[in-house]
């Protein structure tokens, strides 16, 4: 496990972002995002963007199309991380702090370095970097740095310093908001159903095994999840009542190993063992995209329901007032030194990852994978 701690000199060498100038003041918050399509036109651009440089024949990534056309071809991750912005907006207005809030993505408009250059042309110097991923990997977090770093050089000497705000995990914001969650869809499930006892079911986009053995994915998830039940309620003498962390959107060839199990298989082994209803959490996503849609809503959804589960999936953190306030309360770390808030005993992630964290995958991941956000 890594200790939340950075030595004073460390430096992550494959993200040339480096330490802000403090003598320049923050004046942005900008809301990084994987990015998804927006029309249906726009569906097989966005796959080869997301898979550039895998080789993968448009043939595989057809199939894959076939997931958002039942949803017409859209991805809602843009909405909701423009419905974001504006609750962030909302946020700063009535805290009275003036930051301009842009918003930019990975594999789709608006591009990063797109929004990285608007930010220059409107005279921003250093801006902050919520990035939709609560979690350590390198999918979810050092990628980020990279894609920030690339979006600098692109746009010049005129760009803003950027500096990425830390995990988020444990902070009381992510977890209240998904403790409240939790209790209202186990609440929904006790008057809907009487399948028998109930199965809290935490799930997470899988990731390469390769990819998990150099950040601490498996760990956080593991005690987010279990903050999450001791926030909600759901302990007695101490004891956490049984939970399961498992994992979803699993991709590529089965030679590669993946984290699992698979939330179907789990639901599965749920049901031989006599549980009669599981709600499901989607803990490693802050918003209801297309995993979320497609793998739980649709997928898991039709694996309980053949197996007679009842079944409940709670919504994401979203635009939750708590998980907004928790954004202000990590700005506010850097802009007014604010308190690091965080949960359980392994206390806040550092400001930049420790410099051997979030590496890439000693092999490449599965061709198709977008990996966690």
């Amino acid at each position: 496990m890594t200790r939340h701690t950075t030595p004073e000199n460390s430096t992550d060498t494959p993200v040339r972002l480096g330490s802000p100038n403090p003598s320049v003041p923050v004046d942005a918050l900008l809301v990084l995002s994987f990015g998804g399509p927006e029309h249906p036109n726009d569906v097989m651009p966005f796959l080869r963007n997301v898979t550039r440089g895998r080789n993968v024949p448009d043939e595989r990534l057809a199939e894959v199309a076939e997931q958002y056309e039942v949803f017409g071809g859209v991805s809602p991750i843009n909405s909701q991380c423009r419905d974001l912005v504006a609750a962030v907006e909302q946020e700063f207005t009535a805290g009275e702090i003036d930051l301009p809030v842009y918003f930019g993505a990975r594999n789709w408009h608006p591009y990063l370095a797109d929004t990285v250059q608007h930010m220059a042309d409107d005279g921003v110097r250093r801006a902050l970097v919520f990035v939709t991923s609560a979690f350590g990997s390198y999918s979810g977090c050092r990628q980020y740095r990279e894609n920030l770093t690339e979006a600098t050089e692109v746009v010049g000497d005129r760009a803003p310093q950027l500096q990425k705000l830390r995990l988020y995990y444990n902070h009381p914001g992510f977890v209240e908001t998904m403790a409240s969650k939790l209790v209202e869809g186990r609440r929904h499930l006790t008057e809907t159903t009487v399948s028998g006892p109930d199965r809290v079911v935490f799930t997470a986009h899988s990731i390469p095994v390769s990819m998990a053995a150099a950040c601490d994915y498996e760990v956080q998830l593991r005690e987010a999840a279990r903050l999450v039940m001791e926030r909600a309620g759901y302990s007695e003498d101490g004891e956490i009542e049984p939970f399961d962390v498992v994992y979803q959107s699993r991709s590529g060839p089965p030679r590669i190993p993946w984290l699992e199990p698979d939330v179907n298989d789990h639901l599965a082994t749920l049901s031989q063992q006599g549980v009669g209803s599981v709600v499901v959490v989607p803990l490693g996503f802050v918003s209801d995209h297309m995993e979320v849609m497609f793998d739980l809503d649709t997928q898991a959804a039709r694996t309980a329901a053949e197996l007679g589960l009842g079944y409940i999936r709670v919504p994401t953190a979203g635009t939750d007032p708590r998980f907004v306030t928790m954004i202000r309360n990590l700005v506010e770390e850097q802009t007014v030194g604010a308190p690091r808030l965080a949960l359980g005993h392994l206390g806040p992630w550092p400001d930049q990852c420790p410099p051997d964290h979030c590496l890439p995958p000693r092999r490449p991941a599965a061709p198709n994978s977008t990996g966690p956000d």
